[in-house]
């Protein structure tokens, strides 16, 4: 009994130091976002549109086609660019298992297809949630895209919209 009380609290804090490591990596081994006025104009837009939104869609899972799709939210505090190709979003999110509280930094692989910003990951893991391949594009106040999560797969969509400042920074 003691000793599955001690394995489960080495556990526990192994999930924790790994969580904590994540997400410092987040916040601190990416270099500061690149100035907005340094970067091209459809990247300045894009950071300037992500401001303060939500994302709020639809996910289906392949397979289960013919039942609704499962809703998802993510509430977008800020999206920088910190480096060649890489995007931090600092946001909550709501789907695949994590309904957070307060806002995590995620850094993204993203290209621009001319004005056109896409997520482009593969097997990329989110400290905490899991590892993902996404292919993810943005256009106007719209995003659509796949996802993969393992064995689990399917498709998104939804609409971005504005959010007063202090929701998305909770």
């Amino acid at each position: 009994m003691i000793f599955k009380f001690v394995k489960l609290v080495f556990l526990l804090a192994g999930l924790c130091a790994m969580f904590a490591l994540g997400w410092l990596t987040g916040v601190r081994a990416i270099a500061a976002p690149i100035p907005a006025a340094s970067l091209p104009a459809a990247e300045r837009a894009f950071a300037a549109r992500m401001r303060n939104v939500t994302m709020a869609g639809t996910f289906t899972i392949s397979g289960r086609e013919d039942r609704t799709p499962d809703t998802d939210r993510y509430e977008i505090a800020s999206v920088e660019k910190v480096g060649d190709d890489l995007w931090r979003f600092n946001a909550k999110m709501d789907c695949c298992g994590a309904a957070g509280k307060s806002s995590i930094p995620i850094v993204v692989p993203m290209r621009f297809a001319g004005d056109t910003p896409v997520i482009m990951m593969t097997d990329r893991s989110i400290p905490g949630i899991g590892t993902f391949t996404v292919r993810l594009f943005f256009y106007g106040d719209r995003y659509a895209g796949t996802w993969q999560h393992g064995t689990v797969g399917g498709h998104m969509t939804g609409r971005i919209e504005k959010t007063a400042p202090a929701a998305a920074n909770n």
